[in-house]
């Protein structure tokens, strides 16, 4: 049968057993035996064991399977599920609502505030919609607010760690695709932290136009207020910078000792870890001191220090996580388990972490994992059995052929993203459709990529990564099968519907759209740090 026959029944075959309830993973494989059968006699295919074109999705899976950073993937999603069941998240809210209470829209802007660090910190969105539900939710609603504010701001936030690293989905990327992993990392910050700004920009604006939406809670008349409450905030921020450059300085001091830090030709010095790094980095503590005790005054700061400590913890972890990979530490894999270790041992530290916390979490990590791991197995054997029939090379001469223009060509596989991403989940699309678009997009003329500036011909697998990302974030508030939605569902009061829920997206798929416009029409953003 011809390759473009065998595309036509592998889509509809696809959302037929997607309709019916079959899982995503056995789907896949279900349809590349099926294609293999469509492609080649059957007895080539059954003739002998271990050879011949079922060999071929024996590899694809084993290939998938046996690569170290996949490891990374549970252990991140462990580090979630503690972070879920311990009070870090919870103190964390507390403290940044401590210092925007007063301000309009204050619980919602903290809601997406938090949403960030927690994406920094696990990269997983399911655990941060759940925790954002049972935290934020209730006391929104408690105080007054919009309902559909409340919602779109919860289920919009919570999937920020699609695109803030460290992504799981950027990780999947790149393993697929063979693209650096740091470099994903790198690309997605700017764009993750925009996105996060288009939120809190919008939630300030409606509630301002709208007061009624985000109404001020009650005043404590103990609690500081005005430029006092701003001299506590920046006596913790100075405390807290005394804290870190010492802790810097003793490391570069440590290598310094050791002579692990001595400059040698083809190596990168190690960051804030040379010997020409002690001198700034105690400056940097005596000013930080002189601003805590003197500018602001002892008491300030220890009253601003009591108010802020529940921001310590997770910016410890993010350090961990993101400072292990980007100081050159460690690998994105070791840095995932020293990410699990300092949440672990936070947590002992604060006598929350028990027993059954401890076990919950590895059962919720065992069921996301396993999910995961299904699906890359399909899928895998399904991009494997339509490579081999063709598939890719079909797909590519059909859409290079069509004389589309080169951001016609981007803009028809974002709407093929889109449309996938209502029905499918997003390790199905990474490995099923990436294969065929990365290639025709790296054939693509650089120089016509974007509408403002364009992008390096090297850099267009990190920058379409990147795109992707922003694209499934859309997807995880898109109907009708939108996970965000039924993840805030389980936790949502009965009152609150799934058709309540996807109300509140609208505003907030918008503004994801607008970022995805963005990336698409001024590529540098991306690449600006590379």
């Amino acid at each position: 049968m011809d390759v473009g026959t065998i595309s036509l029944i592998l889509l509809l075959g696809m959302f037929a057993l997607l309709a019916i309830g079959m899982p995503l993973g056995f789907a896949s494989a279900f349809l590349a035996v099926v294609t293999l059968l469509l492609k080649f006699d059957a007895d080539i295919l059954f003739r002998t064991f271990g050879k011949g074109p079922f060999s071929v999705l024996g590899q694809a899976i084993y290939r998938q399977m046996v690569n170290y950073v996949l490891i990374s993937v549970p252990l991140f999603i462990f580090m979630a599920a503690l972070l879920e069941r311990s009070g870090i998240a919870r103190d964390m809210y507390s403290s940044l609502n401590v210092w925007l209470s007063r301000v309009r829209g204050g619980i919602a802007i903290v809601t997406s505030v938090m949403a960030v660090i927690m994406a920094a910190m696990s990269g997983i969105i399911g655990g941060e919609v759940v925790l954002l539900g049972l935290i934020a939710l209730p006391q929104m609603l408690r105080l007054g607010y919009n309902q559909n504010l409340a919602i779109g701001t919860i289920c919009a936030s919570g999937s920020l760690g699609t695109m803030i690293p460290p992504s799981i989905v950027l990780i999947f990327y790149g393993l697929v695709t063979e693209t650096s992993i740091k470099a994903l990392f790198t690309a997605s910050f700017l764009p993750g932290f925009m996105l996060a700004s288009f939120f809190i920009i919008y939630i300030v604006v409606r509630t301002q136009m709208s007061p009624d939406m985000a109404p001020l809670p009650p005043e404590d008349p103990s609690a500081p207020k005005g430029n006092e409450k701003g001299l506590m905030f920046l006596g913790f921020l100075s405390k807290f910078g005394m804290w870190i450059t010492a802790a810097l300085f003793l490391r570069a001091l440590f290598f310094t000792v050791t002579s692990a830090n001595v400059p040698t030709e083809g190596v990168d010095p190690i960051l804030l870890g040379m010997a020409s790094d002690l001198p700034w980095l105690a400056g940097a503590f005596v000013v930080f001191g002189l601003v805590a005790f003197v500018l602001v005054g002892r008491e300030r700061t220890a009253q601003g220090w009591e108010m802020g400590r529940g921001l310590i913890a997770p910016v410890i972890v993010i350090g961990v996580v993101l400072g292990s990979i980007y100081g050159g530490i460690t690998g994105i894999t070791e840095a995932a388990g020293m990410g699990v270790v300092a949440v672990f041992v936070i947590g002992l530290i604060r006598r929350e972490m028990t027993f059954e916390i401890v076990w919950d979490a590895l059962l919720r990590t065992v069921k996301s994992t396993g999910t995961i791991i299904w699906v890359t197995i399909g899928a895998a054997a399904l991009a494997a059995a339509y490579t081999l029939a063709g598939g890719p090379t079909y797909v590519a001469n059909l859409i290079v052929g069509a004389d589309m223009p080169t951001m016609g060509v981007i803009l028809i596989m974002m709407l093929i993203f889109l449309i996938m991403g209502m029905f499918m989940d997003w390790v199905g699309i990474v490995l099923l459709i990436m294969p065929v678009f990365l290639p025709i997009v790296v054939r693509l003329p650089a120089e016509e990529i974007g509408w403002f500036g364009t992008v390096d011909a090297r850099y267009i697998p990190i920058w379409f990564g990147v795109v992707f990302c922003m694209n499934m974030q859309v997807s995880f508030l898109s109907p009708p099968f939108g996970p965000a939605a039924f993840y805030l569902k389980s936790v949502a009061p009965p009152h609150i519907s799934l058709t309540d829920i996807f109300r509140g997206f609208l505003p907030f798929i918008a503004l994801q759209l607008l970022a995805l416009l963005v990336l698409l029409a001024w590529p540098p953003i991306v690449t600006v740090f590379l």
